[in-house]
């Protein structure tokens, strides 16, 4: 296959893949908050593989919303219909998610694998809000900015510097309603 062929290939890649975005963005405005009161938000994420699974998971989970700060479309198959159900709520920037959250009374927290504070040493509250940066640069906001958002890790028993983020949502979700159910079965 010649080069122009593989290009005109890609194209139509990533244009089926911006139309399915655009379909189903326009279908996310009919989705209902899931059963559980946590939210993630999605810090400048790489529009790719992790921001369709991270809403298959968070479908999967309960969650109340995802909200989106400057994250580029993505194509949305990966997520398996997941997109249309999780309520997406876009922000411009860190600042207008972080008034909006707390406004609604949420707690937040920051995901980084060199928290010191375990997510499994914590009570998490009903309406916990974690936040994941993108997966190169981290966050985008300075935290002396934001002196109440907890610092949260995930133990590892490994050697790998940090876990895929949408590997870290999934546990953080899972965490979440774990603690949940242990809590209302007391």
């Amino acid at each position: 296959m010649t080069s122009r062929q593989e290009s005109k290939k890609r194209y139509q890649r990533l244009r089926n893949a911006r139309l399915r975005y655009e379909k189903e963005r326009q279908r996310n405005v009919l989705a209902t908050p899931g059963v559980h009161q946590f939210v993630l938000v999605l810090d400048n994420l790489k529009a790719g593989f992790n921001i369709p699974k991270i809403f298959r998971s968070a479908e999967a989970f309960g969650a109340r919303a995802i909200h989106l700060i400057n994250v580029a479309p993505f194509d949305p198959a990966p997520a398996k219909g997941a997109f249309r159900k999780v309520p997406a709520c876009f922000h411009e920037s860190f600042p207008s998610c972080y008034d909006q959250l707390k406004a609604q009374g949420y707690t937040l927290y920051r995901l980084d694998a060199r928290c010191e504070k375990s997510a499994y040493q914590i009570s998490l509250p009903p309406k916990s809000a974690f936040i994941f940066g993108n997966e190169g640069l981290g966050i985008s906001f300075n935290t002396a900015d934001y002196p109440d958002i907890q610092c949260l890790g995930i133990p590892q028993s490994g050697n790998m510097e940090s876990l895929n983020v949408s590997v870290a949502a999934s546990i953080m979700m899972y965490e979440y309603v774990r603690q949940l159910n242990q809590n209302q079965s007391e």
